[in-house]
């Protein structure tokens, strides 16, 4: 009996290493960034960011290619506020990106 529970923990173990090594392989694709002219963006995203985000305006865009995959990050500020929007390669929204916060060090002495 301690035999074969002891093989099938060992196969659980091998299926779980398995998969976590597939799944690495898929996060760890290449990806290509472009930067991309406001003026030269989808209608469909600049009439979605009009609508959703009155009074924010475009300050970068850029084309990202992983995984035969294109989307556009747009990054929208209005005030102190920025976000960073997602689109498919037709312009539709896909999600709103969270913000990752930037500590600022301080370099005076109290």
């Amino acid at each position: 009996m301690k035999k074969v529970l002891f093989v099938a923990v060992l196969m659980m173990s091998v299926l779980v290493i398995n998969a976590q090594a597939t799944k690495t392989t898929v996060t760890n694709a290449k990806s290509t960034k472009t930067t991309v002219k406001v003026a030269d963006l989808q209608k469909s995203i600049t009439d979605n960011i009009a609508k959703d985000y009155v009074g924010y305006k475009i300050k970068e865009a850029t084309n990202v290619t992983a995984n035969n995959s294109v989307t556009y990050n747009v990054v929208v500020v209005k005030g102190t506020a920025t976000e960073t929007l997602v689109y498919d390669k037709d312009g539709i929204f896909v999600k709103k990106l969270p913000h990752s916060t930037v500590k600022h060090h301080s370099t005076h002495k109290k």
